[in-house]
């Protein structure tokens, strides 16, 4: 339930373009506020209720606008964009969908025709008026002559020939057959002529044949406004005869393409407008982009058609026709322009969401240490005491993932058991522990001269977007240290494990309740709400992604303006030096590999120094492996030196996160630092060694987050670094590396206090500057 605060917000939510009512800046508004569902809980029936299920329609209606198939001057058709939407209009009839095409154009292609008859037609007398009357020539403009006016019918008539034979060539290009409709307002009005329509299309698609359907501009009388009676909308613009068309055909999905990105919470080029990827047709108070360039419809036809055929069961995107790849992207699910959804409302709107965790960040400042530390103490106390409802819930994650046939790797990550809850309840108490002097802490003092004196104080950073896979003990450990240091947070887990991130997220919020405002942190239920909050660069200060290099490479590609801190792939590597205890370096190698295989800081390449080769420890090294069940694949100069062995390695840039790794030959410990710099994660490396210099060189060269000597790499973990536990290892160099605890949510302040200083003083030679150094406080201000 929204806490008193979260009510307030929501209210303020909904009238948010109120303050443009009064603007004469024209646009549409309709009604509710956007709505947020949980991906894994809606029915599969009717219209798409996800973008992801658009990957499964078959029957597609394209309408395109004018605006995305003209040139810039009206006259004559954009080659380059209408060939770009044939191509994939042809790879999707290709795979077996029913495409339909409704198409302008014919008036642009018309008029490019009959503007050059008109001009050679054009007498001496009317080209010598011409120029008399303002338009005399110079010679930057030399040969040019006013354009004829052309009545848009008669260039509908001469252009739609050759409109229709451009979309017979460029399609046959890709094997594929078209066929010309022209329809007219009577024809929806009358029944037999829509049984007929009907049954034309219906056969032309079971001969693998595209329509190519069109207002006939010719004959059309002028566009007259919508009567929307009963529900019946007229066919006066092809985003009307679209709707009509898809509602006819029961197409499942109808994108309608124009020049503009799709719908706007304001209108587009204001501070506060945002592109809204999801619109329900309840939606109040909501700013919708104007009129295209060109084209009869607008983008409130738009809006009308589209409410239109989402009512009749069939799926809708607005989007921009001129972005690549747009349709093949919408039908993938990908976050292109506006898709339309009659999802119902399951929680709070992202940008509430990301609000509220701010004013919720200000609160958890206002707070003294000890009762952050409360906080996280009482988190750690519901691990413990509701661990039996925790573990059922995990149970049925478990089970539905090994239904879905999830790999073993990442079932181990998924799984919590008793002695999991009581190391993360001790980590909690450990962050709490280390935490009641953080934030607010004087770091450094300064006194600039007598009277002034400047302190470098610590803050958190505002509010987190942290996005994590598979690991539901992810969610109390960063949610305890986002608390400790003061900051907001969004949390969005990986579906596999929603059951388990649910409750945990409950206790969560239980722990708060008392001293701060349950909405500070938030659980974020659908994947399609991040492409929304990354947009939030007024509310959302850093976005930590933990998962797979993928996951981290599309979140820094989607990001509007928020740094984005890596947590990628860890590729570890083990180095077993030429001088080297034996014992030491079986111990090391086995604890790395599997002491927890699915880790990202187990070890993923084992590097062995050349003179082992012939030796006993490296048949000894192999023999360990393979008895703990480890798949070894040759690296390319081990491979080379074995007649017969293990195969090679695809790649020895892999994170398997099993019980598989790779094992190269390296000449020395110069060649293992290379290849560490070469095919590594900069997560984690390890050297074994009994040569200090050795070890010293390897510190010093190894561009790691972590660099240890004669220890395991499971290591690498933030509560094995007395930190409590981390949101996760950074291998970014901005601003935090390695596991990321309670500092590296930290940012830092500069408060001056004088007594009445100014710059010219200094300029002036009054005052001099003497910056010295001060001893810093132990309390912070707020403790």
């Amino acid at each position: 339930m929204l806490c008193r605060r979260a009510a307030i917000y929501l209210k303020e939510y909904q009238s948010l373009s109120s303050r443009f009512a009064n603007t004469s800046w024209t646009g549409h508004r309709a009604k509710s506020t956007a709505k947020i569902i949980d991906e894994d809980d809606v029915p599969q029936t009717g219209a798409a209720l996800l973008r992801s299920d658009l990957n499964r329609v078959k029957r597609i209606v394209i309408k395109l606008g004018s605006a995305v198939i003209t040139r810039e001057d009206e006259c004559g058709l954009s080659l380059g964009r209408f060939g770009s939407i044939v191509e994939q209009v042809a790879e999707l009839q290709n795979q077996g969908r029913e495409m339909i095409i409704v198409t302008s154009g014919a008036v642009a292609f018309g008029k490019q025709k009959l503007r050059q008859e008109a001009v050679l037609s054009m007498s001496m007398r009317q080209n010598l008026s011409n120029v008399e009357s303002g338009m005399r020539l110079s010679e930057s403009n030399k040969g040019k002559i006013r354009p004829p006016s052309l009545e848009p019918r008669a260039c509908a008539a001469a252009g739609q020939s050759g409109l229709m034979s451009l979309y017979d060539a460029m399609f046959l290009q890709y094997g594929v057959k078209t066929a010309q409709i022209l329809l007219t307002k009577p024809d929806f009005q009358d029944e037999h002529s829509r049984d007929n329509l009907r049954g034309t299309l219906n056969e032309l698609l079971k001969l693998n044949i595209i329509p190519i359907v069109n207002a006939n501009d010719a004959v059309a009388p002028p566009p007259e406004p919508d009567m929307d009676l009963a529900g019946v909308i007229s066919v006066k613009d092809n985003d009307s005869l679209a709707a009509r068309l898809a509602s006819e055909m029961k197409a499942e999905l109808l994108i309608i393409m124009s020049d503009v990105n799709g719908l706007y919470t304001a209108p587009p080029g204001m501070p506060d407008s945002r592109l809204l990827h999801t619109y329900t047709p309840e939606m109040d108070q909501v700013v919708i982009a104007g009129k295209s360039r060109v084209g009869t419809g607008g983008m409130d036809s738009k809006v009308k058609a589209a409410t239109y055929a989402l009512a009749r069961n069939c799926s809708v995107v607005i989007c921009n026709g001129c972005e690549e790849h747009a349709i093949i992207n919408i039908v993938k699910g990908k976050k292109v322009g506006t898709f339309f959804t009659r999802a119902q409302a399951r929680g709070t709107p992202t940008e509430l969401q990301a609000r509220l965790a701010r004013e919720g960040s200000r609160s958890l400042q206002a707070l003294s240490g000890m009762h952050r530390t409360a906080i996280v103490n009482k988190l750690a106390d519901l691990l413990l005491e509701r661990k039996s409802d925790i573990l059922a819930a995990n149970q049925q994650d478990v089970q539905e993932a090994f239904a879905s046939g999830m790999q073993q790797s990442e079932m181990a990550r998924l799984y919590l058991s008793e002695q999991k809850l009581e190391t993360l309840a001790a980590g909690l108490r450990q962050i709490g522990a280390n935490s009641i002097n953080a934030v607010g802490k004087v770091v450094q003092r300064t006194r600039l001269t007598d009277g002034l004196e400047l302190e470098k104080i610590a803050v958190p950073i505002g509010v987190l977007l942290v996005i994590f896979e598979s690991r539901p003990d992810a969610l109390p450990q960063v949610a305890a240290l986002s608390i400790c240091s003061g900051n907001g947070l969004l949390l969005k887990g990986g579906k596999e494990a929603k059951h388990s991130n649910r409750i945990l997220f409950s206790l969560v919020q239980e722990a708060l309740e008392p001293f701060a405002p349950v909405d500070t942190v938030a659980l974020v239920s659908r994947r399609e709400d991040i492409a929304d909050l990354l947009q939030l660069n007024q509310y959302i200060d850093l976005v930590i992604p933990r998962g797979s290099q993928e996951l981290v490479t599309r979140i820094q590609q989607m990001t509007q303006g928020i740094p984005v801190l890596g947590h990628s792939e860890g590729i570890c590597h083990v180095y077993i030096d030429q001088d080297v205890d034996p014992e030491m370096a079986m111990h090391i190698v086995k604890d790395s590999k599997c002491d927890y295989p699915a880790a990202c800081n187990s070890m993923e390449t084992l590097l062995i120094h050349k003179s082992h080769r012939e030796g006993p420890l490296f048949d000894r090294m192999c023999e360990m492996l393979r008895l703990q069940g480890v798949k070894i694949h040759a690296g390319p100069k081990l491979g080379q030196l074995l007649k017969f062995g293990p195969s090679v390695a695809a790649s020895m840039r892999t994170e398997y996160s099993s019980l598989e790794c790779a094992v190269e030959i390296v000449d020395d410990v110069d060649d293992a630092i290379n290849h560490i710099n070469t095919y590594g994660s900069a997560h984690t490396d390890a050297i074994v060694t009994n040569n200090e210099e050795n070890a010293h060189r390897f510190f010093k060269m190894v561009d790691s987050a972590c660099v240890f000597k004669n220890a395991s790499t499971r290591f690498a973990d933030g509560y094995r670094f007395g930190l409590g536990a981390e949101v996760g290892v950074s291998t970014s160099r901005i601003h935090a590396r390695g596991p990321v605890g309670l500092q590296g949510l930290l940012t830092h302040k500069w408060v001056l206090s004088g007594t009445g200083q100014a710059v010219g003083d200094f300029t002036s030679g009054k005052f001099k500057y003497t910056h010295q150094n001060l001893p810093v406080t132990e309390e912070p201000a707020n403790s």
